[in-house]
This record gives structure tokens, C-alpha cells and sequence, in this order.
């Protein structure tokens, strides 16, 4: 008796190999796959611009990636005693508007070198839901919106040539009058993300691109709000891998929402997928996505990391300091065979 929907996940013809860069960008979801990739000791650097949510958001950051954009005082606002950039999360914002300019720089250039070498590139997309300065969407958007303006439409300015505004990538809990909320159609979503493809593979011709879409309910959008943005994602994102040969799609929405379909599987707040949720989302990636002879190298690893965050009750005891020799031995063997694994964390906390 079958107590889940089955699922087939084609696995990548050529499967993720450490060593190989991995650049991970969009929501919080895609936090979830490359904090476990970083544990485990591949290549990763996660969202430049911090989480992001809308595709408009993530195609705009990949082009500054790609043109290493530098930001100026000009696009940063001032508000609630801080400096803000709108197209990055709030850890990026501070009182000290240098700083501010120095970490937002900062990452873009570490991001422009990134990505010109990853393998691979991770997009996790979220919401179908962009968010625009009120000030400067076309007008046409906001007719009959009172304060926060939430209509369909095609996402152009009010005039030919007119530019279209950067989208707003985090509201920093600015007043909701500061924005018009528009849901993209499926068409909006596919140009975004096409035009930023093409640039892309121009920038790096190597380059390969894993799409997901985040399980995280976007509840305050409403439930069939959320469903109908979820479902233009999913169309969008399947036009475009049926148009690349180096685009792949991996099912972690329908894996959550559709094979697991509990809540139990889901935090407090129903919203978010919990531990066993994400967990089981991460097996299937690497059961489909990760390179089967880089397997046995991955759980290696897993048990160093595990090792090192073991808190002792009696850090003094010879029973410890086994422990703690026999994992630097372990740790050090594996830099040796594989010179590309970073475990100088590991090294030092074992080597005490």
C-alpha cells in the first residue's frame, strides 16, 4: 500500500562535483540547500544581495552580478536612523552610509568573480509578487489602488521608452504607500528570466542552472493569491527548461506539497516546511543532483562537521581528548586526499 504520491526526479546527466563553484540565489528555501552545501564543504556563496523572492528581483540582481555593478549614494534611501539599499536585505543596512555602500560593493564584486567561475547556479524563486516604488511605477499600475496597489498588467512604463523602475527586493517595513504590489504574469516572469539567461551564458558559457520553487507558503498573500503565484512560477520556470539545454528543474515544491502534503511536515506557523521537511527535500538532491562518487566523500565530511559541533560535558577528560585526536586525524587524512576540502575550522577546533 502506497502512502505517498510517487515522484520521479530525473537525475542531472552531469551531476554536481565538489570542487565545482556553486552560486545559490532567491528565497529563504535557498538558504536551506546551500547552508547544507557549505557544511559539507563545497565551493557555495549564497544570495550576494541576501534573500530575495520575486523573479524580477533575482534577474536584476544576477545582471548587476554580471555587469559588477557598483552602487552610489544615490541608491541608497535614508529612514528609521538607518541606510537602505531596496534591492538588498536589511543585513546590509547600517547608520554609516560608507559602510553600508562598502558592503553592498563589496559583495557585488565577490559575486561578479563568483559567478564568471561557478559550474552551477541555483535559483530559488518564491513569489510571483514584485514590489515597486510608488513614486516611480507607471500610473496605469496604481488606477483605483488605494495605498498599495495590487493589479495585473504588463510591466511597462507609462510611455514608449520610458524605463521600467528596479523592482523593490526588500520593503524593509517602509509603509506599505511607499509601494504598488504587482502579481506578475507568466509571460513578465519568462522575459525577466530569458533575458537574464541569454547574459548570463554570454558571461559564463559553462555555466548550468538548477531552478526550484520555494514550498514556503506566502500566506499573507492570501491562500489563493498564493497558489495562483506559486502556479505561474512553476509554468514559467518549465517554459524555460524546455527552452535551454542546460536548465534543470528540481521538484522541491511538489516534493513538500505534494509527496509529504501534512502539516506536520511544516513549523509552527504553517508556513515555513520544518527540519524532517527539509531534510527530506535535501536526500533527494543529493540522491539525484550530487555526483554518486562524490556520495561516500559527502558523508565523510558529514561526520567531521557532526564531530566538531559535539558539545562535551567534560571537555578535561582522556575520553575527550581521544575523541578530539582521533577526529584531527580523520579530518587531516581527508585534506590530504582531497586538497580542495576546506576543513581548517575542523583542524583548529580539534587540534586544542
Amino acid at each position: 500500500m502506497e502512502f505517498q504520491l510517487p515522484i520521479t526526479i530525473p537525475s542531472l546527466p552531469q551531476p554536481i562535483r565538489y570542487g565545482e563553484k556553486i552560486l545559490l540565489t532567491g528565497s529563504c528555501f535557498t538558504e536551506h540547500i546551500g547552508s547544507q552545501l557549505i557544511d559539507w564543504k563545497f565551493d557555495v556563496l549564497q544570495n550576494p544581495n541576501g534573500i530575495l523572492f520575486d523573479a524580477a528581483s533575482v534577474a536584476e540582481s544576477l545582471v548587476s552580478y554580471i555587469q559588477n555593478k557598483q552602487f552610489t549614494a544615490d541608491d541608497l534611501v535614508y529612514f528609521n536612523e538607518l541606510w537602505h539599499s531596496w534591492q538588498h536585505h536589511s543585513h546590509f543596512s547600517g547608520m554609516d552610509r560608507d559602510a553600508v555602500l562598502e558592503k553592498i560593493n563589496a559583495s557585488q564584486r565577490r559575486a561578479h568573480a563568483f559567478l564568471k567561475e561557478a559550474r552551477w547556479l541555483v535559483i530559488t524563486l518564491g513569489s510571483s509578487f514584485s514590489y515597486r516604488l510608488a513614486s516611480e511605477a507607471p500610473q496605469e499600475w496604481k488606477k483605483g489602488v488605494p495605498g498599495i496597489g495590487r493589479i495585473e498588467g504588463q510591466l511597462t512604463g507609462p510611455a514608449v521608452g520610458s524605463p521600467v523602475p528596479l523592482s523593490v527586493a526588500n520593503c524593509h517595513r517602509a509603509p506599505g504607500k511607499t509601494f504598488v504590489k504587482h502579481l506578475m504574469t507568466i509571460e513578465e516572469i519568462i522575459i525577466a528570466l530569458d533575458s537574464t539567461l541569454y547574459q548570463l551564458f554570454y558571461f559564463n558559457p559553462g555555466i548550468k542552472v538548477i531552478f526550484t520553487v520555494s514550498p514556503v507558503r506566502h500566506i499573507r498573500d492570501g491562500v489563493v493569491e498564493n497558489n495562483r503565484s506559486k502556479a505561474r512560477l512553476i509554468e514559467a520556470v518549465h517554459h524555460l527548461v524546455s527552452k535551454f539545454d542546460r536548465l534543470y528543474y528540481f521538484p522541491a515544491y511538489e516534493l513538500v506539497i505534494d509527496v509529504l502534503r501534512d502539516y506536520r511536515f511544516f513549523d509552527i506557523d504553517m508556513v515555513h516546511p520544518n527540519y524532517p521537511a527539509t531534510t527530506f527535500v535535501l536526500e533527494k538532491f543529493v540522491q539525484h543532483y550530487i555526483d554518486p562518487a562524490a556520495q561516500p566523500l559527502l558523508e565523510a565530511v558529514k561526520k567531521i562537521v557532526i564531530a566538531r559541533r559535539h558539545k562535551p560535558f567534560q571537555p578535561e577528560t582522556q575520553a575527550h581528548q581521544r575523541f578530539l585526536r582521533d577526529h584531527y586525524e580523520k579530518a587531516l587524512e581527508l585534506t590530504r586526499q582531497y586538497p580542495f576540502l576546506d576543513l581548517k575550522e575542523e583542524l583548529e577546533y580539534f587540534a586544542r
